[in-house]
């Protein structure tokens, strides 16, 4: 919707700053242990449950 309150937008912009790949210098430094982001969603398949 267009129309948004502060409260949701705020909410929707962290989850869109939460949804990106690990950084490759934290793979390097845990050597590996850490591939990828387990918690990446995808607009389609996942919803946020708003």
């Amino acid at each position: 919707s267009s129309h948004k309150t502060f409260r949701i937008k705020r909410f929707l912009a962290k989850k869109q700053k939460q949804n990106r790949p690990i950084p490759l210098w934290i793979r390097m430094k845990t050597g590996n242990k850490i591939r990828y982001n387990s918690k990446r969603r995808h607009w389609r398949r996942t919803k946020l449950g708003l």
